[in-house]
């Protein structure tokens, strides 16, 4: 049965859920992360690995493996449909026909696309007729994806595989929310065990009973241990009825008296049950026995979801498990097990770090992030790989809403756990009340009132008499004199003007005692908004003077945009030059608001001088953020000095958020396509298109990372970059919305021009 689609297509030869084995689970979620980032040019369809003729077959190919006169047929049925631009075979001998699954060369004979491989399994010191068949296959194809470094040099060293033709590319894994165990198991109501664990399709390699033989001694130490051993046995293994396996472990337990410290899991749970399951586990207990085993989805899952491991030594574990996120033991060693466990279950902080190493380290390797590297390979084997194009993930608030109490957004976060001693800022609730109204307008989605109302009402309390605000409020409401005594504050009372101009600019689908309260707090500001100094700062306030006076023509409120960028302007005549059209000798953060406080200035004035320097100043910053059509951000690593090379490394969520607003603004102001442009091409480094190939946000919560280094993202998700995040995907979407029709950012009845 073949779907009908004007995407390209890759097919992936592989086993494939209903059919329990964990090829058929590694294939299926590698296809959820590549549509997930690439749905919108890409779909996956499968060839089905079977072992006996189907009579309705589900998926959009089927290859009997017992039938060798299937493979070229199979292949030259892929052969006629031309959307098809890849194939990528799902590799393990035993799942193919013939001497070494030899039969598959019959396919790859009559297979006329693209084909790369991913082998499950590589075996070390090959016979010279293993070694001629890998060699065999590879001939076809010049790709072959491997999950272990260790893999990659057996390939190299016993198969005369050239590195390029090799892509490392660990185990993906599931992208959770973090939480601690105690969070976790309060939903799986075992609040009141520690919880050791192991899971996966039980069968005599998974070597179980060591870890139940290991108990009696965990139990004397912690009595009230709790063993959960998830997951089915092997369909494979069960013979007549008889679960010969099951029945083993049950008689060690009755043996041992571990009833009341053990319990079977015996179901395929679904992904979320599982992960559940594992974020509640105290130690994760890999007992596994097979000295040979490449790779293990299993332990790669539970570091995942931010387990403390005990491993048994298989090449997998000897390679990722470090001593910071857990213990390795020597295979079937009941004593190091019971040791090991012991040594963690004596330590909740040693725990908690092990785990959070854990978590940080695997989050690279997340599905989606496999996807990006499966892509990234794809394209130096298909034609057209500009056709490939991001999916934009849905829009999640629930990290935001997480990090939002009564009071306000709370300023930091430990990965994704709240941290309640940061406490509130003036900065964080502005940018949240802006991105809420935001989508408001988008979705008319009454649960956001709720929260415009919460951040509205952070900013009026930090309002001074004067107009001016504090900007520090602590988790008991208290304001911290020293905190709100900084020289330069007048960045965050800036945001807090744009903040509520952004809600006078939507008045109309808004409540009145909303607007209202918008609008009082942003009059009693005005006198001191006359008076900012800082450049960032006036590009802040003039974004809100201009949507108040878009909304509310006012000629105070024009007059005083016309005076703040006219000291702006004096900044550019100072510092700029032929080679350095900037207004600072430096860049430092949220730069694009400059060039973007001259074009409201124009807009409101029409002085021509302001147009120019919007126009030059933003080409500038455009030549030193997108270099060869590659998007790089300003580092925060000693920011960009005139007559300097740009720092690597560093960058923030915030820089690329400003980037696409400013991009946005100017767009819709002039139409130039090239703006357009380059907003997504920005809005792609959360996607994953930054020098590390990482996705910047997770898909899950909505939460944003707070920050791209030179070798690691940090998985904080602080207000900050979770509200930059959200504001660049909601004016993202209204690109979706309006890709052919451009929306005017100026209203006619807005052109008060002051022209002194």
């Amino acid at each position: 049965m073949k779907t009908i689609s004007n995407k390209s297509k890759i097919v992936f030869l592989s086993t494939f859920p209903p059919t329990q084995c964990g090829i058929a689970t590694y294939t299926q979620d590698t296809i959820k992360g590549i549509t997930d980032v690439y749905g919108k040019s890409i779909t996956c369809e499968i060839c089905e690995l079977v072992n006996k003729p189907i009579e309705n077959p589900t998926q959009a190919f089927t290859l009997n493996t017992r039938d060798r006169e299937e493979y070229a047929k199979v292949a030259e049925e892929i052969n006629k449909d031309k959307a098809v631009k890849l194939v990528h075979i799902q590799h393990e001998f035993g799942l193919f026909g013939g001497n070494y699954g030899d039969y598959l060369l019959d396919f790859l004979n009559a297979n006329q696309k693209p084909v790369t491989f991913t082998f499950h399994s590589v075996i070390q010191n090959p016979n010279s007729e293993l070694k001629t068949i890998v060699q065999l296959l590879l001939s076809y194809s010049n790709s072959v994806f491997v999950m272990t470094n260790r893999s990659k040099e057996i390939l190299m060293r016993d198969y005369d595989i050239k590195e390029e033709t090799i892509t490392y590319m660990p185990h993906g894994t599931h992208i959770v929310v973090y939480e601690t165990p105690a969070q976790a198991k309060e939903k799986l109501e075992i609040q009141d065990r520690i919880v050791l664990s192991t899971f996966g399709l039980l069968g005599e390699g998974k070597n179980i009973e060591t870890g139940l033989q290991a108990l009696p001694k965990i139990i004397k130490n912690t009595p009230n241990v709790l063993y959960l051993i998830i997951g089915r046995t092997h369909p494979n293994l069960i013979v007549d009825g008889l679960d010969a396996y099951r029945n083993k472990l049950e008689a060690i337990v009755e043996d041992l008296n571990l009833k009341d410290n053990v319990r079977f899991i015996n179901e395929y749970l679904d992904t979320d049950e599982l992960l559940n399951y594992l974020k509640a586990t105290d130690i994760y207990m890999f007992t596994s026995k097979d000295p040979n085993q490449a790779v293990s989805g299993t332990f790669a899952y539970a570091m995942s979801c931010a387990c403390p491991i005990v491993a048994s030594k298989i090449p997998h574990t000897l390679e990722v498990l470090t001593p910071d996120s857990g213990i390795l033991v020597d295979i079937g060693n009941v004593d190091q097990f019971a040791e090991a466990a012991i040594k963690l279950l004596s330590d909740e902080n040693l725990r908690q770090e092990m785990g959070i190493q854990a978590f940080t380290k695997m989050r690279a390797s997340s599905w989606e992030n496999a996807a990006i590297t499966h892509m990234n390979t794809y394209k130096k084997l298909i034609e057209n790989p500009t056709e490939i194009k991001y999916s934009y993930p849905s829009i999640q608030l629930n990290h935001i809403k997480k990090l939002t109490t009564n009071l306000g957004i709370i300023q930091f976060s430990k990965i994704s756990i709240p941290d309640l001693e940061s406490g509130y800022t003036l900065d964080d609730n502005a940018r949240a009340l802006i991105a809420f109204c935001m989508h408001y307008k988008l979705t008319k989605d009454k649960d956001d009132l709720a929260y415009i109302l919460i951040y509205l009402d952070f900013i009026e309390r930090c309002q001074k008499p004067k107009g001016n605000f504090i900007n520090y409020v602590d988790q008991d409401n208290r304001e911290h004199i020293e905190q709100n005594a900084e020289v330069n504050l007048e960045d965050s009372n800036a945001r807090a003007i744009w903040a509520l101009g952004t809600v006078v600019s939507i008045a109309d689908i808004l409540p009145e005692a909303i607007s209202k309260k918008a609008t009082k707090c942003f009059l009693n500001s005005l006198k001191w908004a006359e008076n900012i100094q800082s450049p960032r700062s006036i590009g802040f306030a003039t974004k809100g003077l201009y949507l108040y006076h878009s909304t509310i023509p006012n000629l105070y409120v024009a007059a005083i945009i016309n005076k703040l960028n006219s000291k702006l302007l004096a900044n550019y005549e100072d510092h700029a030059s032929k080679n350095w059209k900037w207004f600072e000798n430096y860049m430092t953060y949220a730069n694009g608001i400059l060039p973007e406080s001259m074009l409201y200035a124009f807009l409101i004035t029409n002085k021509p001088i302001y147009k120019k320097v919007a126009l030059d100043s933003l080409d500038f910053l455009m030549s030193k953020m997108f270099i060869n059509k590659n998007f790089r951000v300003i580092s925060n690593n000693g920011w960009y000095q005139k007559d300097t090379e740009p720092q690597e490394f560093g960058e923030q969520p915030i820089d690329v958020s400003y980037t696409i607003q400013t991009l946005n603004a100017f767009y819709n102001a002039f139409n130039i396509s090239e703006y357009k442009h380059k907003m997504k091409n920005a809005f792609n480094w959360f996607l994953g298109k930054n020098h590390l190939n990482q996705i910047m946000y997770n898909p899950v919560s909505g939460g944003g990372y707070d920050g791209l280094e030179k070798e690691n993202v940090n998985l904080n998700q602080g207000a900050e970059s979770t509200v930059c995040y959200l504001t660049a995907r909601l004016l993202m979407e209204n690109f979706k919305l309006s890709d052919v029709k451009v929306i005017p950012l100026l209203k006619s009845r807005t052109n008060l021009a002051i022209n002194s």
